[in-house]
């Protein structure tokens, strides 16, 4: 069931204008419940809080102002909630609601905070006991009247004692902060009102959220019988949550602590109260880690708070509260995901059209044994050590499932993979579900505006990820005969600082003998989305690839779909439309090893990069303007000439209008180029 949530500090209710201001918002928002805060009213009639919300199923409880500082209240509409408790504090009411839609029991905490020091420990003690009390999903929101982070102010400042106080509450309490929407602060004051600040949020725990798409979680790995349930029953898991026995267990230990003799009964339950609670601290361990992404830390060190403080980052950081999209702004979240979904499925569809053939190209070719070499049916071997050696904390797929599972269930599991590999084999295909991938954006920097300035990253499913390192691994053993040995990148035994120091010998060369010559620096328009895939295909068949290999990549290639990630939330599932790593191309330069002998190196290529060395003449460019024209007829890979440029050696006339010859811009000596210098003298 999903609830509308209003918090708002309204500073003051007593001026019946203001208060039909908040009923029309109220109104506008359609909210199930609403939090306001600071009402400054000592006692409020029943009069007074119906003026504030529309209905007559209109429900509520206060927490009553001192004098005309503080107040809170929670109003609710009773055709959306049942109200089963309350619990009022200092400076915070606490009620426990039912859901009528779907039955579900969760807590809403409304928060006013204190500013001193002492009463902010006094609003921790009571949140502390909320949590020890009620063990369902809990919201809290409000206006805290302190800041988390160094961004929550516009004025840099430093991270306080209170600051720092306020983040540990939030990891003992298992909450997660909820990014704020719409705006980057909620609060003004000061002169001209110049200051803003963030003082108001909601924090959550994981689960409050509700029912979501299923996810395997690596702790499950740690419980007591995991592997005998998954033997009968590995469609799925029943695990508690994993806070719910530890409390308990502490108690325990609490008691045993404080007791001064210990009957022996007593002492055989501390030691299974000190184990369980041992247990699942190591579990809450395993979950924060998985969700932190922090795997260069090993588990068994106790970083909890360092894995939950990061995952709260990384979900502070990634979320996603605006996107402009060819000039229309979006902030719902579900308009986020349509407007993207639809923009990803254009930039991954092929504009119909010619193709130039490259049926006249040679190419380097592998052997017909080698190429047998690669077909041969999948091994329990070969699958369990690239199983093996995969990464089992990386992030799941829309399967839910992380790698961890696999590798932890194997003697489980094992016959339906096999199965699912001699499938693959014999008939060239898989369960087309498999393919399904999740695409996050991830921001490039701080204050993301356009779909631009964010990172697409691809969330595979597990067995699709085991299948494509499988291939991976075999077409290793041939692929270093059939790429050009110009390519430095994605080559096991090459490395592409060697092209890049290689490079810079060429120019170092021209400048010692006095020549002239145009460096192009050359990348290629997002590479992994825009290439043909026949023309993939093609190239892997003038390979000498089997026909079986090819029909193994096509399959893998063309039953991907997408559904894009944002803010948690999945858009619908869309095809990638005839489109899928690159490629590359030319005055030859010498680079004399000694009087007799020369490497004439005339292009270099760095994954997606290209750089090509031209005489200073502009018939050299319009002559490489055509080479790229007919690679890109060919190849759909397209050059991104904002990245692009031509750089002079030496005094060259006339070099802008070699650049427009290709249409790039002119860049200049000396440079810098995968952390080497270019050209200095």
């Amino acid at each position: 069931m999903n609830l509308r949530i209003l918090s708002w500090n309204v500073r003051g209710v007593n001026d019946r204008l203001k208060r039909k201001i908040i009923k029309s918002v109220i109104r506008s928002q359609k909210v199930d419940l609403f939090c306001l805060q600071e009402t400054k009213v000592q006692v409020m009639s029943d009069e007074m809080v119906r003026s504030l919300g529309p209905g007559r199923f209109l429900d509520w409880k206060l927490l009553n102002a001192k004098g005309t500082a503080g107040g809170v209240i929670i109003c609710w509409d009773k055709r959306s909630l049942e109200i089963l408790g309350v619990e009022e504090g200092q400076f915070s009411i606490s009620c426990r609601f039912r859901n009528e839609g779907d039955g579900a029991i969760w807590v809403f905490t409304g928060v006013y905070g204190p500013f001193s020091r002492e009463d902010r420990e006094g609003l921790w003690e009571e949140l502390g006991a909320i949590r020890g009390l009620w063990e369902e999903p809990w919201c809290l929101g409000g206006d805290f009247n302190i800041t988390l982070y160094i961004d929550d102010r516009n004025r840099t400042g430093r991270i306080t004692s209170a600051m720092r106080r306020f983040a540990q509450i939030i990891d003992e309490l298992g909450l997660v902060d909820i990014p704020l929407q719409g705006g980057s602060f909620t609060w003004s004051g000061g002169l001209n009102n110049q200051t803003r600040a963030r003082l108001d949020r909601f924090l959550a725990t994981p689960c409050w959220r509700g029912p979501s798409p299923f996810k395997f979680e690596n702790m499950w790995l740690k419980a007591e019988g995991f592997q005998e349930l998954i033997k009968g029953w590995w469609q799925g898991i029943e695990i508690g949550e994993k806070q719910s026995r530890c409390p308990s267990a502490s108690g325990v230990l609490g008691f045993c602590g404080r007791s001064e003799e210990l009957t022996e009964v007593e002492l055989n339950q501390k030691k299974e109260a000190k184990e369980s609670y041992e247990k699942w601290v190591s579990m809450e361990e395993v979950h924060w880690r998985q969700l932190s992404r922090e795997l260069w830390l090993r588990e068994g060190d106790r970083n909890t708070g360092f894995f939950h403080r990061m995952a709260n980052a990384h979900r502070r950081i990634n979320a996603m509260s605006k996107i402009m999209i060819n000039g229309v702004r979006f902030t719902e979240d579900q308009d986020m995901r349509e407007g993207i979904a639809n923009a990803y499925q254009q930039l991954l569809s092929e504009n119909p059209g010619w193709k130039a053939d490259i049926g006249g190209l040679l190419m380097n070719q592998i052997s017909s044994s080698e190429a047998d070499g690669i077909e041969v049916p999948f091994s329990e071997t070969e699958i369990f050590t690239a199983l093996k050696g995969m990464n089992g904390d990386k992030a799941p797929g829309p399967d839910g499932f992380t790698l961890a599972f696999w590798q932890n269930s194997w003697e489980t599991v094992k016959e339906d993979l096999l199965g699912l590999f001699k499938e693959f084999h014999d008939q060239n295909s898989f369960i087309k579900s498999l393919n399904h991938t999740f695409l996050v954006l991830i921001p490039k920097k701080g204050g993301c505006g356009g779909l631009g300035d964010y990172r697409p990253i691809s969330l595979l499913g597990g067995l699709y990820k085991l299948l494509a390192k499988v291939l991976a691994n075999r077409i290793k053993k041939v692929i270093g005969k059939v790429i050009s040995p110009d390519q430095n990148a994605f080559i096991k035994g090459r490395q592409i600082l060697d092209g890049s120091l290689i490079a810079n010998e060429v120019i170092d060369s021209w400048q010692k003998r006095g020549e002239k010559g145009i460096v192009c620096k050359l990348d290629i328009e997002k590479a992994y989305d825009s290439i043909n895939w026949q023309f993939l295909l093609k190239v892997m068949q003038k390979m000498g690839f089997g026909s079986k290999w090819i029909g193994w990549m096509w399959y893998c290639i063309s039953t991907v779909k997408y559904s894009v990630l944002v803010n948690g939330g999945p858009s619908w599932f869309f095809l990638k439309h005839e489109r899928a790593a690159e490629g590359g191309f030319i005055k030859g330069c010498r680079i004399w090893r000694d009087r007799e002998q020369a490497v004439k190196v005339t292009h270099l290529l760095f994954a997606d990069d290209t750089i090509i060395f031209c005489e200073a003449k502009k018939e050299a460019l319009l002559h490489l303007g055509w080479v790229l024209f007919w690679f890109e007829a060919a190849s759909g890979l397209k050059i991104n000439l904002d990245k692009s440029m031509v750089i002079p050696v030496g005094e060259v006339d006339g070099v802008l209008d070699m650049a427009a010859e290709i249409g790039c811009r002119v860049g200049q000596l000396p440079t810098v180029y995968w952390v080497c210098l270019w050209g200095s003298k």
